[in-house]
């Protein structure tokens, strides 16, 4: 506590430059509190406009101190005003900047809002010039934090009083900037850039921009358009202070409100002139004279690659303006069509320069609008509406409207297109006089047998019912049809135009002049032209109106009848009665004005009537007569407050209107909302439908390939089952065989059957071995088998044999061929009581057939091995049947049956 009262003993300067961080808060602190109430003419306020001492104080370094700094730096700028802000703004600006944007919350807030002040106060410039350096900082956040605050005073302000130029040329430089915060800002800027300029900004910074970035803007922009135009938000003190000057006349305020939104934001880039005569070749005219209209379009070409620059220096150019005159009239429409680039080149660098030379281009253009071709055509009305640029709608109306009356109808609808275009441009509304030398010929249009040209007249018609308003336009459309007259009111709703007629203000009523001072009609004397004033009239309660002035009279005043008198004078009424119901009869000492010899105008000395009250009609005796006083007549008093009531009704009405007409705006800015929204909703319901038809179609797709699967897996479970049975109608067969061969050896003697009905065959010889290629050696005292009865079996291994599904005795197997019966080894006859069936090769000694259709001979002593390898193919077809069961179930064919 003592270092804050010891702190407080010191003066504001010393506190501020103090070295304790404490001792300047509380410095901060207290000169917030005396600005709050100060003066700008107070001694505190002249104290502090020093920039010295705010220079370090909003640049603090402590940060609760400079949050602090900044409040009374504002406090401040509400005393001081104008003056202050000047003063102070070339040694805070950075320090704000720097400190305030990029410190905490509350002193980012309080410095947003100093600079704010800094614009209110004077003018923007100053603080812009001050911020865009900081677009070329090296550190990222401080680019962000001025391209914010750029955003806010932009928002608050708009670019009516924020000069827009500089800002959008930094544009690109931010967009290229590595850090994603200054990009974000750059892009929030930007937007808010398009919600005042729009489309108009665009040509200052959009083509140094990537295509992906331009895209990310345009999705940015597409909200903004549906916006309407926006207002200024926070106003100048300039503007306030005539914002409160102008409320005491609200037609007059209301008048500069449209005059000040009908202003246009300049975004015309500054180029540098370029000296384009030193460029053109010495030899041009020479070779625009050839007689060879490739050498003509070679010197076109030469000027255009010369002119062709954005601002052009002045200099004279009539010989080249007359070669391009000259080339309107070319037979080649390739040099026709180079000579209208040209001058449209000319008359866009040039500008307000090119104004002299309109009247040696403009008509041979004109003319040659007879064309039919389409680039030549487009060509001319560029350079028409260039030439326009440079001039303006006075200048070019005479050569348009003698065009018009052209017989051509290539070049009368050419001609009223340009001069449609030229209404929509032209800044400044046409006279009432200029109208109607318009409008004549444009109806004139409207009876034309074609369909162009009568559509090119309405269109004249409608944007100059736009500009003029229908005050001025109906007049001249009394005499059309409606159909017409729907026709010319389409075009005028979809015109945009850029003037607006305006009535000239009318010139306030001459002061009357003091009625004594008036002078009369030579020879004739005046009421009132007595030296002697007449004794004043007693006021009157009743009544506080002025004397009723006299106008001169037209009869000459006799003279007195006796010498020595003077010039009797009129004197007024005693009074008035007590009930106000009119003026007391004169005094019988008074004489009538007629004995007087003055002579009055009755309908000049009739007192004017009060309103509300009838006059009652007593004759010269009721009307007030006394010294013309330098108060105004009452009557114009009367006409001019009638003036006054029809205005107000007047004004009354417009404000109605006005109430209307924002109404029926905002019902359309909803109504665009809404359809915006439906549109965007529509959008989204049309990608889910298109997912979820994407969705079933791949659906289906799967479907049928899983189909094409079961399918096939059926087909393959069908072809192995039938392979299966036929193995197993085989193997029956071979049974039934066997059967029948045991059977015979049995009656026969040679064999016998076992207990399953399978003669039982007995080996006499080793079983033979198997070898890799399907075939087996036999014992050296025997032959091998043939292929017919040659097994598989994998790896060497005996009891895993294979046999083929299509084993035919006596017949061919499935893709094996049997030898004939002259190369067949023959089996043994003879078979063991304990063998098993199965026939064994026969020995090479011979041995006996086992039956006249099968060709096959046996061996008895090798028949058990046969009947083993058919129980073993039983094995094997079983373990078929089983496989092909768990390829079934593998396949869900099961399932699916």
């Amino acid at each position: 506590m003592g270092d804050q009262e010891e702190f407080s003993q010191l003066s504001l300067p010393d506190q501020f430059a103090h070295k304790n961080w404490k001792a300047r808060k509380g410095g901060y602190e207290t000169a917030t509190k005396e600005f709050g109430t100060a003066q700008p003419t107070d001694p505190i306020i002249r104290e502090f406009t020093d920039g010295s001492l705010w220079k370090a104080a909003v640049s603090d370094s402590n940060v609760a101190a400079q949050q602090e700094a900044l409040g009374a730096y504002n406090a401040f700028l509400e005393a001081s005003g104008t003056d202050g802000a000047r003063r102070t703004r070339g040694n805070t600006v950075t320090g704000v900047v720097e400190k305030g944007l990029t410190g905490r919350p509350a002193a980012k807030a309080a410095a947003t809002e100093t600079l704010l002040l800094l614009v209110e106060l004077d003018k923007a410039d100053p603080i812009i010039e001050e911020l865009l350096p900081f677009v070329s900082h090296k550190q990222p956040k401080l680019i962000a934090a001025a391209l914010s605050a750029l955003t806010t005073i932009i928002h608050a302000y708009g670019c009516k009083v924020v000069e827009p130029k500089p800002i959008v040329k930094i544009l690109p430089k931010v967009y290229a900037h590595a850090d994603k915060n200054v990009r974000a800002e750059g892009q929030n800027l930007t937007v808010e850039l398009y919600r005042w300029l729009r489309e108009a900004m665009k040509p200052l910074f959009w083509g140094e921009l990537k295509e992906v970035q331009q895209k990310d803007l345009e999705k940015l922009f597409e909200p903004v358009k549906a916006e309407p135009m926006p207002k200024q938000e926070r106003l100048l003190r300039s503007q306030q202070a005539a914002k409160e000057v102008a409320e005491a006349a609200p037609a007059e305020a209301e008048e500069a409100e449209e005059e000040e939104g009908a202003g246009e934001i300049d975004l015309e880039p500054e180029y540098v002139a370029v000296d384009v005569l030193a460029k053109v070749p010495k030899d041009f005219s020479d070779r625009l004279a050839s007689s060879k209209w490739k050498d003509r379009k070679d010197a076109l070409d030469d000027l255009f690659a010369a002119c062709n620059v954005p601002a052009i220096q002045e200099g004279p150019f009539d010989e080249i303006v007359r070669g391009l005159a000259k080339s309107m009239k070319d037979a080649n429409i390739a040099v026709v069509t180079v000579a209208g680039n040209c001058v449209e080149c000319l008359a866009k660098g040039l500008r307000r320069s090119f104004a002299k030379y309109r009247s040696t281009i403009l008509t041979p253009m004109l003319e040659r609008f007879k064309e039919k071709k389409a680039s030549v055509t487009d060509a001319l009305a560029a350079a028409c509406d260039a030439v326009f640029m440079s001039t303006g709608l006075g200048d070019i109306q005479a050569d348009v409207l003698e065009a018009l009356k052209n017989k051509n109808p290539q070049i009368k609808e050419h001609s009223a297109k340009f001069l449609a275009r030229s209404l929509t441009m032209t800044k400044e509304a046409p006279t009432p006089e200029q109208t109607k030398e318009i409008v004549e010929p444009s109806k004139k249009l409207l009876t034309e047998s074609a369909v162009t040209l009568r559509d090119a007249g309405a269109e004249i018609l409608g944007v100059l019912w736009k500009i003029m308003g229908d005050r001025n336009m109906l007049s001249h459309l009394d005499g059309l049809d409606e159909i017409r007259k729907t026709k010319i009111k389409e075009y005028s709703d979809a015109a945009e135009v850029k003037a607006k007629w305006k009535p000239k203000a009318a010139a306030p009523p001459p002061k009357a002049a003091p009625a004594g001072k008036k002078p009369g009609p030579a020879g004739k004397r005046t009421v009132g032209s007595a030296k002697k004033p007449p004794p004043a009239r007693a006021a009157s309660p009743a009544l506080d109106e002025p004397a009723l002035q006299p106008r001169p009279t037209s009869r000459p005043a006799t003279k007195a009848a006796g010498a020595g008198l003077k010039p009797p004078g009129i004197k007024p009424p005693s009074g008035l009665s007590k009930a106000g119901s009119g003026l007391k009869a004169p005094a019988s000492g008074t004489a009538s004005p007629k004995r007087q010899g003055v002579v009055f105008d009755e309908q000049a000395a009739a007192p004017p009537a009060k309103p509300g009250l009838a006059a009652p009609n007593r004759g010269l005796a009721g009307r007030p007569l006394g010294k013309p006083s330098s108060t105004p007549a009452s009557p114009p008093r009367e006409e001019r407050s009638e003036q006054s009531a029809l205005s107000s009704i007047e004004r009354q009405e417009l404000s109605e209107l006005r109430s209307s007409v924002e109404l029926l705006q905002q019902q359309t800015s909803d109504l665009r909302n809404d359809k915006l929204k439906q549109q965007s909703q529509i959008t989204e319901l049309q990608n889910q439908n298109a997912q979820l038809i994407e969705d079933h179609t791949r659906d289906v797709l799967q479907i049928k390939a899983k189909e094409t699967q079961l399918v096939r897996a059926r087909s393959d479970a069908e072809n192995a089952e039938e392979r299966a049975n036929s193995l197993s109608k085989e193997i029956d067969r071979l049974k039934r065989e066997m059967s029948r061969l045991g059977r015979v050896r049995s009656e026969s003697g040679d064999g016998s059957l076992d207990t399953n009905g399978n003669t039982d065959f007995t080996p006499t010889s080793t079983r033979p071995t198997y070898g890799s290629s399907r075939s087996y050696a036999a014992p050296a005292s025997r032959p091998a088998y043939s292929s017919l009865n040659s097994f598989d079996a994998p790896g060497g291994q005996e009891g895993k044999e294979n046999i083929p599904a299509d084993v035919h005795v006596g017949g061919k197997l499935s893709g094996v061929s049997v030898p004939p019966s002259s190369e067949r080894h023959a089996y043994s006859r003879p078979m063991s009581n304990g063998s098993s069936g199965r026939a064994t090769p026969a020995s090479a000694d011979g041995g006996e057939s086992l039956g006249s259709g099968h060709g096959l001979s046996r061996n008895p002593s090798q028949s058990g091995d046969g009947v083993e390898s058919w129980r073993r193919a039983a094995e094997v077809t079983q373990n078929l049947k089983a496989r092909i069961e768990m390829m079934k179930a593998r396949q869900n064919i099961g399932r699916g049956q």
